[in-house]
């Protein structure tokens, strides 16, 4: 750009839809991408990921990564493998993390290129070349791109290692939300504020929606597992790998240990999910106070009796000989692959059994079917009747509702020039462009797929 003083930003991803982030910001001769998500949801996402980089990804410099979801990081290979040789920022957790999921998603992607007769988006070595590009930064140490342009990661409390990504710009804010936190969490701690921002890009998952209140969401929790035993069912749990497992172990654990429910067997199936748990047990220092002041107490707050981490595909099978009443926390958490469905097509049509969704479920994945009440759905080429109670708790979602991202918003509205809604289904996003203009008197705007802006 011949204007050093102004900057550019493109919405390549993220726009209409809740997954693929990828936006451009480009000045002072640096071109910047700040995440690099999968699409997800049915085969137009599919189509999506296979596109090639509406960009050159050799030219980009930087690629700044918000947090670990694979909606945020799950072309990160594929762009390394199309050229891209610049340094990639993040948190030490969110590096982690990253590793481990993308090796874990490599199986699913390959298995389904398999299944279609084409090349799979990226392998092994295309991930270990994407590591090694790798730089982990702390919260609020400043990244210094060049004289003029800076960049600071802040905690978002959405998962472990979350961060909002604040650019600094001749005396401007940029700021990039990521996803942001349902604070106060019950694990970690609560969603940094951001004053003085000029240009904000914000996700819109519950732009249009509140949660329950946390008193309510663990009241619905206990109950579910109480009806589910009382009538000696099976309790499943699609799991989102990365924070929600974590937080509902920790809070049967706090059940159990407090003697609020019975001690049934509860089974943690999904590679993923323990692997994750497993940097959750060692990054501590991430978490709230009132956590830490637990665990120095004696209490491993992700253990307790009957809970079985079965990591091995032998040892999931097993579960079908464990006998009702128990506890399935599986993944993937859409239903849409992994351990889950062969659960759910066992269990969905007993009535005595209960099927907890605990996230957001994307429009076509057999979660979001289930959700929206379908009587009969096809598992594996099988058509499976669901009789089994479906609950939908959404107060567990590691995403703020509409209301907190009003507040998030608002902290910046007297210095606020443009506000830039992302990373939510249309009617989420429009709904809380409509809130933000009404409430927060901000210009707020739902970005396309492919639209610019100098700010």
């Amino acid at each position: 750009m011949k204007d050093q003083n102004k900057l550019k930003l493109t919405f390549h991803g993220g726009t209409g839809s809740v997954t693929g982030a990828n936006f451009l910001l480009e000045g002072e001769g640096k071109r910047i991408l700040v995440d690099c998500g999968l699409f997800q949801g049915g085969d137009f996402a599919e189509d999506q990921n296979k596109k090639p980089f509406p960009y050159d990804p050799a030219s980009i410099d930087i690629l700044f990564i918000t947090h670990a979801h694979l909606d945020h990081i799950g072309r990160i290979p594929k762009l390394v493998k199309e050229g891209f040789k610049g340094v990639i920022y993040s948190t030490p957790a969110t590096m982690e993390i990253t590793e481990i999921s993308l090796v874990d998603s490599m199986g699913v992607l390959a298995k389904e290129a398999k299944r279609k007769g084409i090349e799979p988006l990226y392998d092994r070595e295309d991930v270990k070349r994407t590591m090694a590009l790798w730089k982990s930064i702390k919260y609020k140490e400043q990244i210094d791109i060049s004289d003029n342009l800076k960049a600071v990661f802040k905690d978002a409390g959405h998962i472990l290692g979350s961060a909002i990504i604040e650019f600094k710009h001749n005396g401007r804010k940029v700021v990039f939300t990521g996803d942001l936190g349902n604070s106060p969490a019950p694990l970690l701690r609560d969603t940094e504020v951001v004053k003085d921002a000029d240009f904000m890009v914000i996700e819109s998952v519950y732009g249009d929606r509140n949660h329950e209140a946390v008193e309510e969401r663990t009241q619905r929790l206990r109950d579910a597992i109480e009806s589910t035993i009382n009538k000696g069912g099976a309790l499943l749990i699609p799991a989102f790998s990365i924070e929600r497992t974590q937080v509902l172990l920790y809070e049967i654990n706090n059940l159990v240990e407090g003697g609020k429910i019975p001690k049934v067997p509860v089974f943690l199936d999904s590679p993923l999910a323990i692997k994750v748990t497993k940097v959750y047990q060692d990054r501590i220092q991430n978490f709230n106070k009132g956590v830490k002041d637990e665990i120095a107490g004696g209490d491993d707050i992700f253990k307790f009796p009957l809970l079985e981490f079965t990591e091995h595909h032998q040892e999931s099978i097993n579960i079908a000989d464990t006998p009702n009443p128990k506890i399935i926390i599986a993944g993937s958490g859409m239903s849409n692959g992994g351990r889950i469905i062969h659960h759910e097509k066992r269990h969905l049509p007993d009535p005595n059994s209960t099927l907890l969704i605990v996230g957001y479920q994307a429009a076509g994945s057999l979660g979001r079917k289930l959700v929206d009440g379908a009587k009969e759905v096809d598992i594996m080429g099988q058509r499976v009747q669901v009789r089994a109670q479906v609950i939908n708790l959404t107060g567990y979602s590691a995403h703020k509702d509409s209301d907190g991202l009003i507040e998030f918003v608002d902290d910046s509205a007297e210095t606020l020039k443009k506000v830039f809604v992302v990373m939510g289904e249309q009617k989420s996003a429009l709904f809380l462009v409509q809130r933000l203009r009404d409430y927060v008197g901000v210009n707020a705007i739902a970005p396309k797929l492919g639209e610019s802006f100098e700010l």
